[in-house]
């Protein structure tokens, strides 16, 4: 904490960070003072797992869980993800764009400044390429810097439900190559799980992934312990994501690999789970750990990152400092960005997020209440 600091940017790049009101001297340049007036300047916060581009929305199977019907029950019975596929399938790129921009400006407008958008909800060449490009062109659509994840093996899409060797075959030999032609991803997901993709499957994608020199993450251990943090690890994934269900030789492996332990906090009480992630084993490990909203259609219609911290805290135990950490810091580990985004020190992006608040704990405290006075973006200050 600086009490009394100043910052210096230049063409984006932040040049100096300390303390005093008297900057270095920038050799006879014009200098563009901005008087923050005592405000808090964080890092801009990172929003490190989202499914923001999506067709349609899933507000009818909100009322079947309301009503007793668990998400692999609803999933099974053809709802869940495939419903949102249907969907997704019959939207155009600019839609799909369309659609994602108000979600996104509701992140932006609580000091977001990069945010992960993921694939998986077109389950086919054609849509799952249309998805990355729709998330890509978001990019340019806000001030706002996207990184995006191919997420092909997200499900079972029902032309392929008795053919998963066949559907395995479509994502590695032609999907992944292509997203990673086309320069669309930046990583490959996948979901482990009972209802998705086993150990093996999963595996499968990863090679694939790191032959194409794509890095890899993980929806692992959210409904059942299927070892997936192991498995993640042992791939070297950037972050492993969800992870209610993970034991002690996960986290290990998680400790050992330095992959991040993201945490959904919406998803979990969307859900109403009752197994929090293991957040005292990962702390005793020195696992970092990220805090996202996981944005999307079934699970988790949270387009609050504030709100996303003070589930992190009160849900699951984290601290002050650990959420505000995981939504810049240890977030941009998780897109393994942390060498341009995260901190404010010399030689990062000048990316920023400006609160009216007294204290950090404001930003994990309030509930429904948001104190950003403006974002700043690579050096551009941005009102709210």
């Amino acid at each position: 904490m600086i009490e009394d600091g100043a910052i210096l940017s230049d063409e984006g790049r932040i040049l100096w960070v300390g303390e005093g009101n008297d900057p270095p001297s920038m050799g006879g340049d014009a200098v563009d003072l901005v008087d923050l007036e005592g405000r808090w300047v964080t890092p801009g916060l990172i929003d490190c797992h989202t499914h923001l581009v999506h067709g349609g929305d899933r507000a009818r199977e909100f009322e079947l869980r309301l009503a007793g019907a668990s998400y692999e029950e609803i999933a099974r019975a053809g709802g869940g993800i495939n419903s949102t596929v249907t969907a997704t399938r019959a939207a155009s790129e600019d839609q799909l764009v369309a659609a994602a921009l108000p979600r996104l400006d509701a992140l932006l407008a609580e000091g977001v400044t990069t945010v992960e958008i993921k694939s998986g909800y077109g389950l086919s060449l054609d849509s799952e390429l249309a998805m990355l490009r729709a998330a890509r062109r978001l990019g340019t659509e806000r001030a706002v810097e996207v990184v995006t994840t191919c997420l092909a093996a997200h499900a079972l899409p029902p032309e392929y439900r008795a053919d998963r060797a066949g559907y395995l075959r479509l994502v590695i030999d032609e999907i992944l190559p292509a997203a990673a032609r086309e320069g669309l991803a930046d990583a490959v997901d996948a979901f482990m799980e009972g209802i998705a993709f086993s150990g093996e499957e999963t595996a499968q994608v990863f090679a694939a992934a790191r032959k194409l020199g794509l890095p890899v993450k993980l929806h692992a251990d959210q409904l059942s312990n299927l070892h997936g943090a192991a498995l993640a690890a042992r791939f070297g994934a950037l972050s492993v994501d969800h992870l209610e269900y993970t034991d002690a030789d996960g986290v290990a492996a998680m400790a050992a690999a330095g992959s991040v332990a993201v945490m959904l906090p919406g998803a979990y009480y969307t859900i109403r789970e009752t197994q929090a992630p293991p957040i005292a084993a990962f702390r005793a490990a020195g696992v970092p750990m990220a805090v996202a909203t996981d944005c999307n259609p079934g699970t988790a219609p949270l387009t609050s990152l504030l709100l996303a911290m003070n589930m992190a805290a009160t849900l699951f135990r984290m601290t002050v400092d650990e959420v505000v950490a995981g939504v810049t810091r240890e977030a941009a580990r998780a897109l393994g960005r942390h060498r341009d985004l995260g901190t404010l020190e010399d030689g990062k992006h000048c990316d920023m997020a400006i609160w009216d608040i007294d204290r950090p704990a404001e930003l994990v405290y309030r509930i429904g209440f948001n104190p950003l006075h403006a974002r700043v973006v690579r050096g551009r200050m941005i009102r709210r």
